[in-house]
């Protein structure tokens, strides 16, 4: 596993940081769900899901609908779920950029956040101290404006060239800010797809189509408790 993580992140620092561009106009999109048919007996409000991050969030080199929010609206709308995604993601964010943006994104009402940022601040060695304040701005942010919303963490990693200290302060960061926030943990967004050759396009650092598929598996495996829970309904073993 060190060795599929140290290979991922060896091209992230050679790419990620410079990807910013390529891919804003994909930032912010909308995946609507289905409106419910004529013939529809229940009629339920439609709950927001904002996915808020970079790249990896954004499907950097994909079309939209292949990222991986996109990917769990499908879930979403196959199990008739009342919700729609925004996919907030924006290539090259930082966490002090997310801070700065989250304002504009938070005018719509928010049910569900889901916070994938902190990737570019290893890139950069940004102290991790400084990091966890971004994180915790944002959530303040959100949590000031939507008392009620459900909150998920998605965890990254660095390689080990970064320093040991460094690499173990910002693995557990995730965890520290999810657990005062009362937030679900991802542990690793890219588990099962960092590293691995054919999951990842030709720079080595953007999932391809194929992994995203495991990206959305893995967000998934946490996201539909609080999906079910706030929906007042039990979650399937099945799913």
């Amino acid at each position: 596993m060190l060795k599929n993580i140290l290979y991922v992140w060896f091209f992230l620092l050679l790419g990620l940081a410079g990807c910013g561009s390529e891919n804003g106009q994909k930032a912010e999109a909308v995946t609507k769900a289905p409106e419910k048919t004529a013939g529809s007996t229940k009629k339920e409000e439609i709950k927001t899901i904002l996915f808020f991050g970079n790249s990896l969030t954004a499907g950097y080199g994909l079309d939209p609908s292949e990222a991986f929010p996109a990917l769990i609206q499908h879930k979403i709308d196959s199990l008739d779920l009342p919700y729609k995604v925004i996919n907030g993601g924006l290539s090259g964010e930082t966490t002090a950029g997310g801070k700065n943006r989250i304002d504009w994104l938070l005018r719509q009402k928010i049910d569900v956040f889901v916070l994938e940022l902190g990737a570019n601040d290893g890139l950069r060695g940004i102290p991790v101290s400084e990091t966890a304040k971004n994180l915790q701005a944002i959530i303040d942010k959100v949590k000031a404006k939507y008392p009620d919303v459900k909150m998920v963490m998605t965890g990254m990693e660095v390689p080990p060239n970064m320093g040991g200290k460094y690499t173990a302060e910002f693995r557990v960061v995730f965890r520290q800010i999810a657990e005062k926030n009362n937030m679900a943990l991802v542990p690793f967004l890219l588990e099962g797809v960092g590293g691995v050759r054919d999951l990842n396009q030709s720079d080595g650092i953007h999932p391809t189509e194929k992994g995203h598929r495991i990206l959305a598996n893995n967000v998934w495996k946490v996201l539909q408790e609080e999906l079910y829970e706030k929906s007042g309904e039990a979650v399937s073993a099945g799913q």
